[in-house]
């Protein structure tokens, strides 16, 4: 599904991510634990084409093709879904019109009123959102809750093949992350190729979607790689042992 191999990665100049490599089968389930500001969003964004992030030096490579170069539209079209950590306002736009242009934009027709309200409501009953939210302009006045049910809700029209979430589980209260993951399950369940990326610095939202590897970033580099034993051991005992294993990398 995806590949990354020895990437590089600059910020305004300073360097996030450093010889970074990464690949992830068809349908597994992956993680990226770090404490804040180690290069988990960073590797997001770069995935999904943000181009505040300079590529370096390596190559992305999706469904055999090296995305580079590609915008972040034609990497949406392809099927790679950024779930935001803290998804954008619109203002001026309803979520409708959003989510149907999209919906038409990536099915290259333009999907009729009747077939998008059908599916839009399905999708929005099974997240137990509100359906004032629908006609209400993108994201604006939404709750933290609210903002990442809709980007969940998003995943449920677009029908991507490779998900990343970013922070899901932030803004979230204790049922609507069980909502939120039960839906991701559910979807990958009847689209079993899908694969998943989740960025985390806490293992909460693991105890829902449980992961097939477990990877440490530390500093730009991955410095572990496990399976949910790895979650747990972090969550009793913190980062401190991984930032010691980055440290003798450095060195070295």
């Amino acid at each position: 599904m995806l590949s990354i191999k020895k990437l590089n990665v600059s910020v305004d100049e300073k360097e996030v991510l450093n010889d970074f490599n990464l690949d992830i089968k068809d349908g597994s389930i992956h993680v990226i634990m770090g404490p804040n500001g180690v290069g988990k969003s960073t590797l997001s964004r770069v995935i999904m084409g943000d181009n505040r992030y300079k590529v370096t030096n390596g190559e992305i490579i999706f469904a055999d093709v090296n995305i580079n170069e590609l915008t972040p539209d034609v990497r949406s079209k392809m099927g790679i879904f950024l779930a935001m950590q803290n998804p954008l306002e619109i203002d001026g736009v309803s979520n409708q019109d959003f989510l149907r242009t999209a919906m038409s934009s990536h099915a290259g027709k333009n999907i009729g009123l009747y077939d998008f309200i059908l599916k839009c409501e399905k999708a929005s009953e099974e997240l137990k959102m509100d359906k004032s939210l629908i006609h209400r302009t993108v994201n604006v006045g939404f709750s933290g809750g609210e903002k990442k049910k809709n980007e969940v809700l998003q995943i449920k029209l677009l029908n991507p093949k490779f998900i990343i979430l970013d922070e899901l589980d932030s803004g979230l209260d204790v049922d609507s992350l069980k909502i939120v993951a039960k839906n991701i399950l559910s979807y990958k369940e009847e689209k079993k190729d899908t694969s998943i990326l989740i960025i985390t610095h806490l293992s909460k939202i693991l105890e829902y979607i449980k992961p097939d590897y477990v990877h440490v970033l530390i500093d730009g580099k991955l410095v572990a790689t496990g399976d949910y034993d790895l979650a747990l051991d972090i969550e009793k005992n913190g980062y401190n042992k991984y930032i010691d294993m980055s440290n003798v990398i450095v060195k070295e």
